[in-house]
């Protein structure tokens, strides 16, 4: 059984780490099993092992944390929902490529819950969704928003970090950053898109969607 925590209120980053890094261990010792933990964080870049740094534009803006997980600069803050995802890959399986697959999955199949169609993009990190409603791109492309961030640590099979959900944030916030190196698209999130759901409301369906991807 995975176990389920949510925490009120705004976390810091480095407690975060903390309680993740104190869990994996834990996990990898035999004494505690995995964990999905939902949160929100202050206002804050996190930079990734593979970070530019011409890609922190506005570096005064705010407070910028190395993550030690894979990918580059990030965005967190209240409004997302984060879900760190402890899981054991000894158990599921040691196919990073495939958890990635698996994390993607588990975005896509939360957010169709609220009728929004988003998807994987080819040579792009993250969870995309159309948007036909821009102007298109200066090669005719539809325009595109990414809605949801994710990044990975493995440490002997225990995966750690997870994925991030535009709820309702300040979208101004991505303006410091470069997000995850791509400049050509934007970003969004389900207030953008005119839905109107709650944090409760996303919880849940991203523990409905969860035990469909990684437990049926």
């Amino acid at each position: 059984m995975v176990e389920w925590l949510t925490s009120a209120g705004q976390t810091p980053y480095p407690a975060a780490l903390a309680h993740m890094e104190a869990r994996v261990n834990a996990m990898l010792a035999g004494t505690a099993g995995e964990q999905v933990w939902l949160i929100e964080h202050p206002p804050m870049y996190t930079k990734g092992t593979s970070a530019r740094s011409k890609d922190l534009v506005k570096p005064d803006m705010f407070e910028v944390f190395e993550s030690r997980r894979g990918g580059e600069y990030t965005y967190h803050g209240p409004g997302q929902r984060v879900a760190y995802a402890m899981l054991d890959l000894n158990k599921r399986g040691r196919d990073v490529r495939a958890y990635v697959g698996k994390l993607e999955a588990w975005v896509i199949d939360t957010l169709a819950q609220f009728s929004i169609e988003a998807g994987r993009r080819e040579g792009r990190v993250g969870v995309w969704v159309d948007r036909p409603d821009r102007a298109p791109l200066p090669d005719g492309r539809i325009a595109e928003d990414k809605i949801a961030a994710i990044g990975v640590r493995i440490r002997r099979w225990v995966a750690f970090h997870g994925i991030s959900i535009n709820l309702a944030p300040d979208l101004s916030h991505y303006s410091g950053i470069v997000p995850c190196g791509i400049s050509d698209y934007g970003v969004t999130s389900l207030a953008d898109l005119g839905i109107n759901a709650s944090m409760t409301d996303l919880d849940s369906a991203l523990q409905r969607s969860f035990d469909k991807i990684f437990t049926r």
